[in-house]
């Protein structure tokens, strides 16, 4: 008999709906293209590089995030997309049957890395109010080794007060894992002198959604040299294509203005998307990433009749704290017209 594992058996795999469509707002990501350097790279390097291993833990990547982000070398690791970093720190930091505690709701893979890794995902409502704030006593009260926080928080696309994250860190029994996926498109927000400052904090950004290289699936994180060395012992040493890490380093050094400039176009479009939603009688939660999460009776008859449409968003079935609700990436306004216009037929 093939010995299968009793926890694997019931976990999904992770398949939102979806189909070919002219206007895809389901992935949060950089609606406006590809770094402009990534042209360059691909023509220049691209198939001098593929019959080569790349080099063992992205050197080159890695020095280019520590100056991006104001740290030294040591304080860097690198991953398949930031996702991979998260799933690493939680093989690095915890033993089969530790408790992972999270805001509910967040980043839908978390509770799956958890499992995956005979863990124990332990959600923790997020406090009710316009803020949706964390509650910070409860994460605590699970007794959890380590605590994930995603800030923006993706799928609300609310931000954690520094006070609450601050008094979060400082009372952890462990590693708080603070993922900023989406901290371009924020007004503030940014945690990373946690991750420069504190010996327990792991911040982890990426690549695939303000920078626009989500095909490449390139992610890091920042901690204390001690933190990173663990994280990087968990991630084996090619986790990023030769292609991938050079494309990565040329958009940190020479396209950080153009990430700038698109971060700023769809955060100016996601709020004329809530003026929009909101004429049509909708009201979106507040949010700082590059996507409105929208509270609509029937979600999953909406989203269906919305694909039939030519337009695509997530679509999410009872979400604690808020429902039904889809959730609508942000971009350039032609796209974020047609599913307005779309929305309007469908409701």
């Amino acid at each position: 008999m093939i010995p299968f594992r009793d926890t694997y058996r019931d976990i999904p795999l992770y398949s939102p709906a979806k189909k070919p469509c002219r206007v895809d707002l389901s992935d949060n990501t950089n609606l406006f293209g590809s770094p402009p350097s990534a042209d360059r790279v691909l023509r220049e390097e691209g198939l001098l590089k593929l019959s080569r291993y790349p080099a063992g833990y992205a050197p080159d990547l890695k020095r280019a995030v520590a100056h991006y982000a104001g740290v030294a070398v040591e304080n860097v690791t690198t991953g398949c997309g930031s996702d991979d970093v998260i799933d690493c720190a939680l093989r690095a930091f915890l033993e089969p049957g530790d408790v992972v505690a999270f805001p509910d709701p967040t980043f839908v893979m978390v509770p799956m890395f958890a499992r995956l890794s005979a863990l124990k995902p332990v959600p923790v409502p997020l406090r009710a109010g316009a803020d949706l704030d964390l509650d910070v006593e409860g994460l605590l009260a699970t007794g959890a080794k380590l605590i994930y926080v995603c800030t923006p928080n993706n799928p609300t696309g609310t931000v954690a007060s520094r006070a609450a994250l601050e008094r979060l860190v400082d009372q952890a029994r462990g590693v708080v894992l603070i993922d900023q996926a989406y901290v371009e498109f924020a007004r503030g927000g940014d945690f990373l002198d946690l991750a420069r400052t504190r010996p327990n904090v792991l911040v982890t950004r990426t690549m695939s959604k303000a920078f626009g290289l989500a095909g490449l699936r390139v992610g890091w994180g920042v901690g204390a040299p001690s933190l990173v060395a663990e994280v990087e012992k968990a991630r084996g040493p090619y986790k990023h294509t030769t292609l991938g890490e050079a494309v990565a380093v040329s958009a940190l050094t020479e396209d950080v203005a153009w990430m700038e400039a698109c971060a700023a176009e769809a955060v100016e479009n996601r709020e004329r998307l809530r003026g929009g939603l909101r004429a049509l009688g909708l009201e979106p939660l507040p949010s700082e990433g590059n996507f409105l999460l929208v509270p609509v009776p029937e979600a999953r008859r909406v989203g269906e009749a919305l694909r039939e449409r030519n337009v695509n968003v997530r679509v999410f079935e009872g979400l604690t704290g808020v429902g039904d609700a889809l959730r609508i990436g942000c971009g350039p306004w032609p796209l974020m017209s047609s599913a307005l216009k779309a929305l309007k037929e469908v409701l």
